[in-house]
C-alpha cells in the first residue's frame, strides 16, 4: 500500500500556534479533494434509484482510511441535526475528533445525507472486514500498568500503509505513561510484528491483550523476548 499523505486533526488555529501551518494547509486541501471526490462518485454511481456504494472502496484506495473516516466523520458532525444519517453511524462519528471551526464545511460532503449514509456503511463494513483487535480484546480496567505487557493499539493510531491487525500489538518497555498514575503519557517500546521502536501517548492504546487473544506468531516472539531477558540476568556482578 502507497503512503498517503499525513493527516493533520488539529484546527488552524492550534496549527498556527504551533508553527503548523504548512501541513495544516496541506491535509486540508487533501480533505477538500476527497470530499469532492465522494461527491463526484455518488453523482456518477447513483442512478436516481440505487446508489453502488462500492466506489468508495476507489476512494479509500485513492485517500486511505484515515482521511475518508476524517472527511465523512466531519460531514455528519456539520450535520448533526438531520435525521437522513442513521443514529449508529452518527455514534460511529463521534468517536473521532475533528475541530469544529470555520473551515469544517469546506470538507462535509455536500450530497444528499442518505446517500452520504450509505457511503459511511460501505467504509465501516471495509473496516470491520480488516479484522482489528479492539477493547473486548483487552484485560478490563483504566488503572493497569504497561511495563513490559504487550498492548493494543488503536488502529486510527497507525499511518494507513500500517493498518493491519499485527501492527496494532506494542511491546512496553518504559516510560511514565505506563503508570496511569504519572503525569507523563508517552510509553516507549516496540512494535512485535517488525521490532521498530516508538514512544507513544497511553491514550492511544485499547490497554493489555488478553492472553487469549495473543495469536500463535506473537506467542513465539513473547517466549524469544522473555528467553532473551533470562538469559541477561545479573546476580553478583556476573551474567547468568
Amino acid at each position: 500500500m502507497a503512503k498517503y499523505p499525513d493527516l493533520y486533526e488539529w484546527s488552524l488555529s492550534e496549527a498556527e500556534k504551533l508553527g503548523h501551518v504548512h501541513f495544516w494547509r496541506d491535509s486540508y486541501k487533501e480533505n477538500c479533494d476527497c470530499a469532492r471526490s465522494i461527491e463526484k462518485g455518488i453523482r456518477n454511481n447513483y442512478d436516481g434509484m440505487h446508489l453502488n456504494s462500492e466506489f468508495m472502496n476507489d476512494i479509500l484506495e485513492q485517500y486511505g482510511f484515515n482521511r475518508v473516516n476524517f472527511v465523512l466523520a466531519n460531514t455528519i458532525k456539520y450535520k448533526s441535526d438531520d435525521g437522513r444519517f442513521s443514529q449508529e453511524n452518527k455514534e460511529w462519528a463521534d468517536r473521532f475528533y475533528v475541530p469544529q471551526d470555520e473551515v469544517q464545511w469546506h470538507f462535509a460532503v455536500d450530497s444528499h445525507p442518505g446517500l452520504v449514509d450509505l457511503c459511511v456503511n460501505q467504509v465501516r463494513k471495509q473496516w470491520q472486514d480488516k479484522g482489528f483487535f479492539d477493547k473486548s480484546h483487552c484485560i478490563a480496567g483504566e488503572n493497569i500498568d504497561y511495563e513490559d505487557k504487550l498492548l493494543v493499539l488503536k488502529p486510527t493510531a497507525l499511518t494507513d500503509e500500517y493498518q493491519k491487525p499485527e501492527f496494532q500489538l506494542f511491546y512496553a518497555t518504559s516510560g511514565f505513561g505506563c503508570q496511569p498514575e504519572k503525569t507523563g503519557r508517552k510509553v516507549a517500546g516496540f512494535y512485535l510484528m517488525d521490532d521498530t521502536t516508538s514512544s507513544i501517548s497511553r491514550e492511544r492504546f485499547y490497554g493489555v491483550i488478553r492472553d487469549e487473544c495473543i495469536p500463535d506468531w506473537a506467542k513465539e516472539k513473547l517466549e524469544q523476548i522473555n528467553s532473551d531477558e533470562s538469559e541477561n540476568i545479573v546476580i553478583g556482578g556476573m551474567q547468568q
